[in-house]
């Protein structure tokens, strides 16, 4: 009975973690490889990218909750997270910076775990002056206004999907930020709500998009797991670095932003909001790791 509750549990909160990832997709400064550190499966999904045939039923079990998870909070973040950059857009960046903050304590008890050496600020701070001016450059970049029709670039298109892949799975880095850079963010938007009104005529370039980014995911996954075992220590330094530069780059993006229906009040209980849940993901992550789920 008890191990039925624990396999529950897990499923459930496996489908919280999906939903988070899913996020992490759309919103600016959000970062999925972070949430997935902080609540301990990060090295897994980068174990069973780097092989995902191997035990296949085991990774397809492990799979599915966080797929039914992504789903849901990609139709949600179309419907309810627009709405909210529509409405109240600064307070609603404010919710992401409280989400990145919260897991900070998160990597700098990796770093500890892992034994702190001075050589590791260079990481750090490379990476923190990586976030700082890709966050910059993204400040700039003009939002695209209500595309009605748009020209498809096919291999700035697959190109965005195989670098947003890699993107991913680099602690700290924001798929959506780079997505920005590239200038294809809006139209990938536009793309997922046109298929979502069940208007199919950008179903084949945001499916070249979606199988480039798995292409990614399944590149870089190697590579990013020997990185990490090899380097921790480092790995994890470099990864604060660019998680500060994240939260710095969207802070000053959001205080920037002209927002008329904005009010602090209003800002600092979004703020308080992102805090608390990146925490009660943290706890929540940590309790299920002790239950030793199979």
């Amino acid at each position: 009975m008890k191990a039925a509750l624990i396999m529950t549990a897990v499923f459930f909160y496996r489908i919280l973690c999906g939903l988070c990832l899913g996020i992490s997709i759309f919103a600016p400064g959000f970062s999925g490889s972070i949430v997935a550190i902080a609540m301990g499966i990060y090295t897994d999904i980068l174990r069973i990218l780097s092989n995902p045939f191997k035990p296949l039923k085991q990774n397809i079990t492990f799979c599915i909750p966080f797929a039914i998870g992504i789903l849901i909070s990609s139709v949600l973040f179309l419907i309810t997270f627009r709405y909210l950059f529509d409405t109240y857009e600064k307070a609603t960046y404010l919710l992401f910076v409280g989400l990145i903050a919260g897991n900070l304590p998160v990597i700098a008890s990796e770093i500890k775990r892992c034994g702190f050496r001075k050589r590791y600020l260079i990481g750090g701070i490379c990476a923190f002056a990586a976030a700082i001016a890709f966050g910059f450059y993204a400040i700039k970049v003009e939002p695209i206004p209500g595309v009605e029709e748009l020209t498809v670039n096919w291999p700035v298109t697959a190109l965005g999907g195989f670098v947003g892949g890699i993107t991913a799975l680099i602690p700290g880095m924001s798929v959506s930020v780079v997505l920005i850079i590239m200038g294809i963010y809006n139209h990938l938007l536009h793309m997922a709500e046109s298929i979502l009104r069940l208007n199919f005529t950008y179903l084949i370039p945001f499916g070249l998009f979606c199988v480039c980014a798995v292409v990614g995911l399944a590149s870089a996954s190697r590579g990013i797991k020997y990185i990490f075992k090899k380097y921790p220590g480092f790995s994890y330094a470099t990864v604060i670095g660019f998680m500060s530069g994240s939260l710095i780059s969207v802070l000053i993006q959001s205080l920037q932003i002209d927002d008329p229906g904005f009010s602090w009040p209003l800002g600092i209980v979004m703020l308080t909001a992102g805090l608390g849940v990146s925490m009660l993901f943290v706890i929540l992550g940590k309790k299920i790791n002790k239950s030793g789920p199979e």
